[in-house]
């Protein structure tokens, strides 16, 4: 009974001692609070920079549709490529019968 009692006194193997509603919490520390008051320091600056753009909506819009429009002939033109170059190759007979080919010394 006595040992019993001195074992079972702190149950020591807890799974997920950090979950539900009587979890322990981990309590800040001050670095930790510095860090978060720099992340929410940050996040501002940024939200301020995105309420305020260096171009307006109808500056930004479409002033690269002429680039777009050359990259996608582009890529048309080398997919068109390498695909004739695929197809187009004149095949002989020696290079589908090239491995049967043997070297012998004594010939």
């Amino acid at each position: 009974m006595r040992i019993t009692s001195i074992l079972l006194y702190k149950v020591h193997n807890i799974p997920y001692r950090f979950r539900g509603k009587h979890g322990i919490r981990k309590k800040p520390t001050l670095r930790d609070i510095f860090q978060f008051k720099r992340d929410l320091e940050r996040e501002e600056a940024n939200m301020l920079i995105l309420r305020h753009p260096y171009l307006t909506t109808e500056q930004s819009n479409g002033h690269m549709s002429h680039l777009k429009q050359e990259k996608i002939i582009n890529l048309m033109t080398k997919f068109r490529e390498d695909a004739n170059a695929k197809f187009n190759r004149k095949v002989t007979i020696m290079d589908r019968l090239g491995h049967l080919k043997v070297s012998e010394s004594w010939d």
